[in-house]
């Protein structure tokens, strides 16, 4: 007689298995996390013994009852956002994370009226290695993580992206729908972008990827003080998308570095 085998321990909770309705009124929050980001968020919850999306819950339920005072979320949220950026911004900031009129030191090179200002395009950064007018290698920017900074990593780097990945979809679509049969061969660096791309702020209708090297508009005459850039950053209309205004300014040194500021990086006017 065959024996009888017997039932596993279900991986998850049976009776959380019923599909679940939100009340009315409720919202369904979704954002785009790192590897990294996910497993340190995943290791809190674990120790918490909850999911991770009850985890966001318990801070959002936390505010929401003023148990958690939004005064001490701000100061981890200032420092998660400066471990995420890449570019460094002109400019200081202040505790209402608004810059201030004082330059940051590695930007030194900008106020002294090296580099070229291109319009901020708000994508994601890929390179893609054209031959013969065919594109033949598709890559997305890695950026180090906090432990890999403390290690003296300052630099990001490209790996391969992979067709059969979800979180790669839209940047491969963006990809392939680029025209890159005039372009040189080599590796160009690109921003993607689209309707499905972080969050498509310039509303372009079409996936596309803008090289770096070969169309990203230099703008000319931009002031390089605080309150110059304010006021041209407040009128500067994006050569992407006429009528909307552009999300802010990249300069770029001839060595590779490079620095920002965006409008909204600016406090609001009175």
């Amino acid at each position: 007689m065959d024996e009888v085998k017997k039932r596993g321990r279900p991986r998850k909770d049976p009776a959380q298995l019923a599909r679940w309705t939100p009340p009315e009124g409720w919202s369904r929050l979704v954002a785009w996390v790192s590897p990294e980001e996910k497993k340190a968020l995943k290791h809190v919850a674990v120790e918490a013994e909850v999911s991770v999306a009850d985890l966001v819950r318990a801070l959002a339920g936390g505010l929401a009852a003023g148990a958690i005072t939004h005064e001490e979320l701000l100061g981890h949220v200032r420092k998660g956002i400066q471990v995420m950026e890449k570019i460094p911004t002109l400019f200081d900031r202040d505790d209402a994370f608004r810059v201030v009129d004082r330059p940051r030191a590695e930007c030194a090179w900008v106020f002294e009226g090296e580099g070229v200002p291109t319009e901020k395009l708000d994508g994601t950064n890929v390179r893609l290695t054209v031959r013969a007018g065919r594109l033949v290698r598709v890559e997305k920017r890695r950026n180090p993580t906090k432990a890999q900074k403390q290690q003296g990593i300052r630099d990001g780097w490209y790996v391969d992206t992979d067709e059969q990945a979800a979180e790669d979809k839209w940047i491969l679509a963006a990809a392939h729908a680029t025209d890159t049969t005039a372009w040189p061969d080599g590796e160009h660096s690109c921003e993607a972008l689209g309707p499905r791309i972080q969050g498509n702020p310039l509303g372009v209708t079409e996936h596309h990827c803008v090289p770096f090297n070969l169309q990203v508009p230099v703008y000319q005459d931009v002031p390089r003080t605080y309150a110059g850039l304010r006021d041209y950053l407040a009128e500067m209309e994006s050569r992407y998308t006429p009528g909307a205004l552009a999300e802010g300014i990249v300069f770029h040194h001839p060595d590779g570095r490079r620095a920002k500021i965006k409008r909204k990086d600016f406090p609001k006017a009175v």
